[in-house]
């Protein structure tokens, strides 16, 4: 089975017009697969309809991972492997471990949604990424619509129509 699946690809010159169609595109009830653009656009991600990204809670579960296991080394050291007497202190002063506690903390929410940010984009090391067109890293946006069995002729031209007269530059079907 080939990995391969077909676009209609839009190419636009303008973030502006992009954005313009973008709106249009979705009000006119077609589905966009995805928006290639040489930098940030800021709103498109609202224009598109995409959920907020819920990696902020990643972080916060995985800052409370670091500070359980913080505690948990502090005081299985302290308590039980390697008691030791200064001066009648306590064997858990939990002040005295803020320091310890927050760095940990710290490290695991960063790993942690480091880790799951590669994961959720699905970048890993050797990865070929799939460019639908190598304009779009330079100076050119693009609209991509998937294309498979259920769409037909009248689907790619009336979306072509549609993408022409939001003014995209080119409008052409491609296999990535």
């Amino acid at each position: 089975m080939s990995d391969t699946k077909k676009y209609l690809v839009g190419m636009f010159d303008d973030d502006d017009t992009l954005l313009h169609a973008v709106k249009d595109v979705r009000k006119a009830g077609y589905e966009i697969t995805d928006a290639f653009t040489p930098f940030p656009v800021h709103g498109l991600e609202h224009a598109m309809g995409l959920e907020p990204t819920r990696i902020h809670t990643a972080g916060f579960l995985f800052g409370a991972t670091g500070l359980t296991v913080a505690l948990s080394m502090i005081t299985f050291i302290n308590k039980f492997n390697y008691p030791t007497d200064f001066g009648g202190k306590p064997y858990w002063g939990l002040l005295a471990y803020v320091p310890i506690v927050f760095e940990h903390t710290v490290l695991f929410s960063a790993i942690g949604m480091t880790v799951s940010f590669y994961y959720l984009c699905k970048l890993w090391p050797g990865k070929k990424p799939r460019i639908v067109d190598e304009r779009t890293t330079d100076h050119l946006f693009a609209l991509t619509f998937e294309l498979d069995n259920t769409k037909g002729a009248d689907y790619i031209s009336a979306v072509s129509e549609l993408l022409k007269k939001e003014g995209a530059i080119e409008v052409y079907q491609k296999e990535v």
